[in-house]
């Protein structure tokens, strides 16, 4: 069935509700293991059914944010999703404390039981007000950031639109597309600024009454962080700067040369090459196109998986008026679809969404059919991020489906972004745990604290007298800081495991994919580290092993072209 025909249909909460109330109770009277497990998945059916009508709403919100039914949808679910999340901690409260658990643990699993307990930390009945205003913020964020209506060069444009002309050769062009930019944000500061610092004290709140030293502690739980703690994340960023910033200082050394810009600006960090960035060859169409053959031809499991999605039309990805920004996959859990959102802009970043979020999107298909467990399904975003950055890498052998002659050109710099993103991932992390550490911080000592940690994890950086950015308030363009709080970190550590998938497609990349199924099929039944162990590979935790994959990674990178790294 195609998208356009899959129908909404508003969830009559105070009717879920019952029923989940109906099956905790059966749950608790039950008198065996097998007639639990029976009542775990009629739990599971109703809470896909939800979650089915949540997601149709969400995508087609984010396609339109100017549509008034939608948008009343999703104020409505934003409402709502705390107080179902209420009814979900009931019946797992129950099923955690059953006293046929060890035979639960068996059919289920433990790691299900582990993730359950650290939900049910990060949730009380007394915060579902706040959980509501969180929900209301960060929808109006949304719709403030997709509103940008930027007058440029004759036009008026979207950010994302802007984003060809931060890459253009005329360096006067480039710095005047990010001040057209930045422009909207200090039009708007005061809007970004109380949006932020509301958030901020809003979820502090939330930790408080919870009973947690900050949010910082709260977040780890609400990303499930079922293997690592704060503590070791923050020993992380510190291998990141010791062992891979010196080396990002070199490539970005080699870039400015390859430009030939001795004064090495921030309105010179997108242009990879003199004669033009590598842009993909073709219409949207034609690109769409590319990636269908290109998915067709990686695996019989890929082939099927790219003509489900084009049969039934599962893609929104050209950038325009009124949608929102960013990119995503999502799940529709009846259909056994997946979803892809992206707002294509002409540049590289077209293709790395068929190559990433696609990925998200063959993990969700393959988990639908290896893990019988819908909780299961979807590990952590930690390892959900490395199915995607993985398959940026694993497609390499058809990248010139879409830049032909400039193949090169995208590899070499595809390569070079995956590294330098590392430390800017990092950089968030480090930002948000100082912001929730110090809620009481102003907007300006926000952004002091932002400008300081980019020279320590991007000291290759000069903004120059940049409006907005030279400001340190760059970081409010990152979604994730106002809609996923922490959630970055998990792409730096997927770009990590990714890097070692990289190095085993260049050795033998049939090798290579069947690790990368195995990980896959695997879905969420194992911890992060579980799953990077079991199929063989290091953790980023792991002692040495940043400086072992980053070094492989800038190997490839001297013969290849940044000879002098």
């Amino acid at each position: 069935m195609k998208f356009s025909q899959l129908e909404y249909c508003r969830p009559n909460y105070e009717e879920t509700f019952q029923e989940f109330r109906q099956l905790t109770e059966l749950f608790k009277k039950a008198q065996s293991a097998q007639e639990q497990l029976e009542l775990f998945k009629e739990f599971e059916a109703l809470l896909s059914s939800l979650n089915t009508q949540v997601s149709l709403c969400a995508i087609r919100n984010t396609i339109d944010t100017r549509d008034a039914f939608f948008m009343e949808e999703q104020d409505y679910h934003d409402q709502q999703a705390p107080l179902l999340e209420e009814k979900v901690q009931e019946f797992h409260k129950a099923l955690v404390g059953t006293a046929f658990r060890p035979q639960l643990e068996e059919a289920l699993g433990k790691l299900l039981f582990q993730n359950i307990e650290l939900a049910l930390r990060a949730f009380s009945p007394e915060i579902i007000p706040l959980m509501q205003e969180e929900n209301r913020l960060a929808t109006e964020y949304q719709k403030l950031y997709a509103s940008a209506q930027i007058p440029f060069e004759g036009k008026t444009l979207t950010i994302a639109q802007l984003g060809p002309y931060k890459e253009s050769t005329d360096r006067t062009l480039r710095r005047k597309a990010l001040e057209a930019e930045g422009s909207f944000f200090d039009m708007h500061r005061e809007e970004f600024d109380l949006l932020f610092d509301q958030l901020v004290k809003n979820r502090t709140q939330q930790a408080k009454q919870l009973g947690f030293e900050s949010y910082v502690e709260l977040a780890a739980l609400r990303r499930l962080r079922n293997c690592y703690t704060p503590k070791e994340v923050a020993w992380f960023r510190d291998q990141v700067v010791q062992d891979l910033v010196p080396l990002t200082k070199k490539i970005k050394a080699c870039q400015a040369q390859r430009i030939d810009i001795e004064d090495f600006k921030f309105w010179d960090n997108a242009l990879k090459f003199r004669d033009g960035s590598a842009t993909p060859q073709g219409t949207p169409e034609e690109i769409l196109a590319a990636g269908k053959r290109m998915y067709q031809e990686l695996s019989s499991e890929t082939r099927e998986f790219i003509e489900l999605m084009f049969e039934n039309e599962l893609f929104d990805v050209l950038a325009k008026e009124g949608k929102a920004p960013g990119g995503y996959c999502a799940s529709l859990e009846d259909y056994g679809y997946p979803f892809i959102f992206s707002n294509f802009n002409g540049t590289s970043g077209d293709v790395d969404v068929l190559t990433h979020e696609a990925g998200h999107a063959f993990a969700d298909y393959i988990a639908n059919k290896t893990v019988a467990i819908h909780a299961l399904r979807c590990p952590t975003m930690d390892a959900a991020e490395t199915h995607s950055t993985s398959m940026e890498f694993l497609t390499a052998p058809w990248h010139s489906l879409f830049f032909g002659e400039q193949t090169e050109k995208y590899e070499l710099s595809h390569l070079e972004d995956a590294l330098v993103f590392i430390p800017y991932g990092c950089l968030v992390d480090h930002f948000q745990e100082e912001v929730y550490r110090h809620p009481e911080m102003t907007p300006s000592q926000r952004n002091e604290t932002w400008l300081q940690l980019e020279h320590r994890y991007r000291p290759y950086l000069d903004f120059g007298d940049l409006p907005f950015y030279s400001r340190g308030a760059g970081w409010q363009r990152q979604l994730h800081i106002y809609l996923n709080p922490f959630y970055y970190i998990d792409y730096c550590l997927a770009h990590i495991a990714a890097l070692q998938f990289f190095r085993l497609s260049l050795k033998n990349r049939e090798v290579a994919w069947e690790k990368y199924m195995e990980f896959v099929k695997l879905g969420g039944t194992k911890t992060f580290l579980e799953l990077l162990h079991t199929v063989g590979l290091l953790s980023p935790l792991d002692e040495g092993c940043v400086k072992e994959v980053c070094r492989s990674a800038v190997q490839w990178l001297k013969e290849n072209g940044d000879e002098s790294l």
